[in-house]
């Protein structure tokens, strides 16, 4: 399995995960209160039906939860990846629902 870097990208507002040379990422806002909207998520064909998707969505959770922010998510990928993963439920921010 190809090396798999996590990284986020502050000049672009967006978390990377780069994977055989080829870049999925998140891209977010931060706003007052500390909450992190996700607002688009994209992985290159190439790497489609590898698990990239759901891994940089993980990974972008867990810095949520360590940095202590809150959730809005406006992806439609991140919100279905919520509905599958309800213990995610607990970082969202007041008023969001998946």
């Amino acid at each position: 399995m190809s090396e798999r870097i996590f990284s986020i990208n502050k000049e672009k507002n967006r978390f990377e995960l780069s994977v055989e040379g080829h870049i999925a990422f998140i891209e977010y806002i931060l706003a007052k209160g500390d909450i992190m909207f996700l607002t688009h998520t994209e992985v290159p064909k190439v790497l489609g039906g590898k698990g990239v998707g759901s891994e940089i969505v993980e990974k972008t959770l867990n810095y949520i939860k360590d940095h202590n922010y809150t959730l809005a998510p406006l992806c439609p990928f991140v919100a279905k990846y919520l509905t599958k993963h309800t213990d995610w439920k607990s970082i969202l921010a007041p008023g969001y629902h998946v």
